[in-house]
């Protein structure tokens, strides 16, 4: 029995239907590479906004529409757990549904519904649980962490979808890591809705440094470890210190704010100390002078001003992130703000999305052209001939695609490397153009000319 797994979604939706694919292979299944060539299409849907959900639901018609007989259709993950029934209603065509809570028991799932080895037996799901690790293997890797979110914030529908926080047992984190590096994963990236409160459910005080100096002893030899959504009221004094200290960690933080104004963040029930939230930055900035900082923001959320929309921009202006993600308020049911009065018009959301991406461009490409002359670490991932649009060249053999510690894996930049270097190599490259997003370099090997600056590599002097 062959399957094929799709996702959609962010990078914990890729962990998951890694899991799966894992979980299924040593089940026994072929896995099919294409959808077309399988008996089983599992679709790993998002249900987080409604462009999420309309993507996944367009994927999930287009499937049913090119299905063969014989031939099953499951829908799983976020969009599956929130409209199992609608799903089944509107979409006959589906054969199943599984959601995020119960995906780890897939094997089961499918053998009961009679897409599997062995007798059908009746199904009841065991209690939430994280499943096994990612699969396969590639230079960067997820590694998930915990699951589920207790955070109370009006917009959103994720504690709805996955259920109150967990944390996976620290032995299991380390296991997983182990087998990452054994396969030859150069960057481990640690996910989860908040990777800051990990261990909390469990009493812990500090419970990501501690996990990372546990993770750092039992794979020394692991080069980047990095950390994805951290929420600034979680980050604690020992985090930083921990940061600093070890270097495999990569000086980059994802920090979702969602806005500076502190009427706004009251609204969001987010934290709206913005005071508490410079100084983070600050320390932060201070204690890693290299630090790579992410962020996203909402727009037009409901009762968002003019002049809160403006506090948000002076907030861009003022902190200069190396990245940030803007997003417009989706009006999701359900939730605290999908009541509120004074919803934003779309097309004042849209207004002021432009506004501040063109706003942080302009920040992103200045960032960028102060690394044009210094070097930096690369991990290599791949090689491909120019795409002209992306990479404003006009070279036609092929390069090097990689990424430095400034960028996350499918959120952030890349850079593009003239020179000779393997798949999985990191590798010194000298920065010779910016771009609003991304890096051109040459793969520099001078031996002597290269001194360390927490992640980054400069040349002869610390950065400017």
């Amino acid at each position: 029995m062959r399957f094929h797994i799709s996702t959609l979604g962010c990078p914990k939706n890729v962990v998951d239907s890694q899991g799966m694919q894992r979980l299924l292979l040593e089940a026994g299944y072929e896995q099919a590479p294409k959808p077309e060539a399988a008996d089983v299409i599992i679709l790993n849907t998002c249900g987080f906004i409604d462009v999420a959900k309309e993507e996944s639901i367009d994927a999930l018609v287009q499937a049913a529409l090119l299905k063969r007989p014989g031939q099953a259709l499951i829908a799983a993950g976020c969009l599956a757990q929130r409209y199992e029934a609608d799903l089944q209603r509107e979409i006959p065509e589906i054969d199943g549904v599984i959601g995020t809570r119960h995906w780890p028991e897939i094997v089961d799932f499918l053998r009961v519904n009679g897409y599997g080895f062995g007798v059908k037996e009746p199904l009841a799901f065991g209690p939430y649980r994280i499943a096994p690790g990612p699969y396969p293997l590639t230079p960067s890797a997820y590694l998930k962490i915990s699951d589920g979110c207790n955070a109370p914030c009006a917009f959103c529908v994720i504690p709805q979808i996955k259920g109150p926080y967990w944390s996976k047992p620290r032995e299991e984190v380390l296991r997983e890591a182990c087998q990452l590096v054994a396969g030859g994963v150069k960057e481990i990236v640690l996910i989860a809705q908040d990777t800051t409160t990990y261990g909390s459910d469990r009493g812990e005080k500090d419970g990501l440094a501690e996990l990372i100096v546990r993770l750092l002893h039992s794979v020394p030899e692991i080069p980047w470890l990095r950390l994805m959504y951290a929420y600034p009221q979680h980050i604690t004094p020992g985090l930083i210190e921990t940061m600093a200290r070890h270097r495999p960690v990569r000086h980059y933080l994802d920090l979702p704010l969602q806005h500076a104004h502190p009427d706004t963040l009251k609204r969001m029930a987010r934290p709206h100390n913005v005071g508490r939230i410079r100084r983070l930055i600050s320390d932060l900035r201070e204690t890693m002078p290299d630090i790579a900082l992410r962020t996203s923001f909402i727009v037009g959320y409901p009762g968002e001003t003019e002049e809160e929309f403006q506090t948000l921009l002076d907030f861009i202006e003022e902190m200069r992130f190396d990245r940030v993600g803007i997003f417009t308020y989706s009006q999701e049911e359900g939730t605290k703000a999908a009541a509120m009065p004074e919803q934003v018009p779309r097309p004042v959301k849209e207004e002021r999305c432009h506004r501040a991406m063109a706003l942080q461009q302009r920040i992103s490409l200045e960032n960028n052209c102060k690394w044009v002359g210094k070097r930096l670490e690369v991990l290599v991932e791949g090689e491909q001939k120019p795409a002209r649009k992306r990479s404003g060249s006009d070279h036609g053999s092929p390069f090097l695609v990689g990424r430095s510690f400034r960028d996350a894996p499918e959120v952030d930049g890349l850079i593009f490397v003239t020179g000779q270097a393997r798949v999985g190599e990191i590798v010194p490259v000298l920065i010779t153009k910016a771009m609003e997003y991304d890096l051109w370099g040459e793969v520099d090997n001078t031996p002597g000319g290269l001194q360390y600056l927490g992640d980054s590599v400069v040349a002869g002097s610390p950065l400017s």
